[in-house]
C-alpha cells in the first residue's frame, strides 16, 4: 500500500514479540493487533494483477487464472484482515490463489473504511525517556487501541454478514460454473476475516438485531414460534489464518471440513481458546486440522517482506498447507 501509516518495523521484532506468553489482561476484551491493521512491506517486483469492481452491490478484487473461462475453475472467497481491499499485498495474495486455478473474489468487508492503523509503542522506544515522554508515547497507543474499538464497533457480525451474502449469492449467479465446478464455494481467511470462516462454515441461528420494544409485527412472533430460522453452511471447505476476535462458541455447529493456521502464544487468537475450538470439533466429529506455527508474528501467514528466513518459510509452508487442504476438499 502506499498509505503513509504502513507500518515499517523490522519484522523480527514482530516475531519476538508475538512469541511471549499472552498477558492475561490484554484478553479481556476483543481487539486485534498492529499485524491485522498494517501491510508488511510488499516484496520487490510483485504487483496486484486482478480488478477491482462490483458484485452484488459489493466492492470487490477478483483474480482470475489466466486460463480461466476456457479452462474450468473453482472459485475461492478471500476474507482478508483489517487493511482491506484496497491492500496492495492482500490482492497480491488473491492472485497467488488465482495462480493454482481459482477464481478468487475478495470482497471490501468494511464499505471502504479499512481499520485503523493501531500499531502499539514497542518497549524498546520506552527506554531511556522521561516520564512525560513516556506518559504522551503511552496517551498515542491509547488513542489508536481506542479508535480500532470504535472501528470494531462499526463492522459487527451483523454489518458483515449481510455483505457476504450478498456476494456469495451474486457469486452463484455469475459464476455459477465455477461454484458448479467446485460442488460449491470455497473460502480463506486472514486475521478479521479468519472468524467469518468459521460462521460461513457453520449452520446457526442469526443474532437477533432490529426489534427492542415490547410490540412487534404478527409475523415475526409466529415465525419465533416456530423458532427461529437457522442459515449457512455457506461453504463447501474453508482455511483460516490467526483470525482475531474468535471465541470458543464460534466452532460450535460447523459443518463443513476446516484448516487452522494458528501463531503459538498468539494474544489475539489465545490458546486456551484454540484448545476449546479443537475439543468441540473433535467432539463434533468434524474434519479438522489444526498447526501451529511457533517464532512467527501474527499476521505472517499474509504476503509481506520478511527478512528473517524462518518466518519465509513458515510463510510459505502456511500457504501450502491452506492450499492443500482447499485442493483435498
Amino acid at each position: 500500500m502506499a498509505d503513509a501509516d504502513v507500518a515499517t518495523r523490522a519484522p523480527e521484532s514482530d516475531a519476538q514479540e508475538s512469541t511471549a506468553p499472552a498477558d492475561p489482561s490484554a484478553q479481556a476484551r476483543p481487539t486485534m493487533s498492529e499485524h491485522c491493521t498494517s501491510d508488511r512491506p510488499t516484496p520487490s517486483g510483485e504487483a496486484p494483477k486482478g480488478e477491482v469492481r462490483k458484485l452484488g452491490g459489493v466492492d470487490v478484487y477478483l483474480a482470475k487464472p489466466n486460463t480461466y473461462p476456457a479452462n474450468p475453475s473453482k472459485l475461492l472467497l478471500l476474507l482478508t484482515g483489517g487493511t482491506g481491499l484496497k491492500s496492495t499485498n492482500n490482492q497480491i495474495q488473491a492472485d497467488k490463489f488465482a495462480d493454482e486455478g481459482y477464481l478468487v473474489v475478495m470482497p471490501d468487508l468494511f464499505e471502504g473504511n479499512p481499520a485503523p492503523n493501531g500499531s502499539a509503542v514497542p518497549d524498546s522506544e520506552m527506554q531511556g525517556t522521561s516520564f512525560l515522554d513516556t506518559f504522551k508515547l503511552k496517551a498515542v497507543e491509547t488513542a489508536k487501541s481506542f479508535l480500532i474499538d470504535m472501528w470494531l464497533a462499526k463492522h459487527t457480525e451483523e454489518k458483515v454478514m449481510p455483505i457476504l451474502e450478498k456476494v456469495i449469492h451474486a457469486c452463484e449467479g455469475e459464476f455459477a460454473d465455477a461454484v458448479g465446478n467446485g460442488g460449491g464455494i470455497y473460502a480463506v481467511g486472514y486475521c478479521f476475516g479468519g472468524r467469518y470462516i468459521l460462521l460461513l462454515a457453520s449452520e446457526r441461528t442469526p443474532p437477533q438485531t432490529g426489534w427492542t420494544g415490547a410490540q412487534r409485527p404478527a409475523d415475526e412472533e409466529a415465525g419465533e414460534a416456530q423458532g427461529p430460522a437457522k442459515k449457512g453452511p455457506y461453504i463447501k471447505a474453508g482455511a483460516l489464518a490467526h483470525a482475531t476476535l474468535v471465541s470458543p462458541d464460534d466452532f460450535h455447529d460447523l459443518k463443513v471440513p476446516v484448516s487452522l493456521v494458528c501463531v503459538e502464544h498468539d494474544p489475539m487468537f489465545p490458546d486456551e481458546v484454540r484448545e476449546s475450538g479443537e475439543d468441540a470439533m473433535s467432539k463434533a466429529g468434524l474434519e479438522h486440522e489444526v498447526q501451529v506455527y511457533p517464532g512467527v508474528p501474527h499476521g505472517f501467514a499474509v504476503i509481506g517482506d520478511y527478512s528473517d528466513s524462518h518466518i519465509k518459510d513458515a510463510q510459505a509452508t502456511a500457504f501450502d498447507q491452506m492450499l492443500k487442504w482447499i485442493k483435498e476438499h
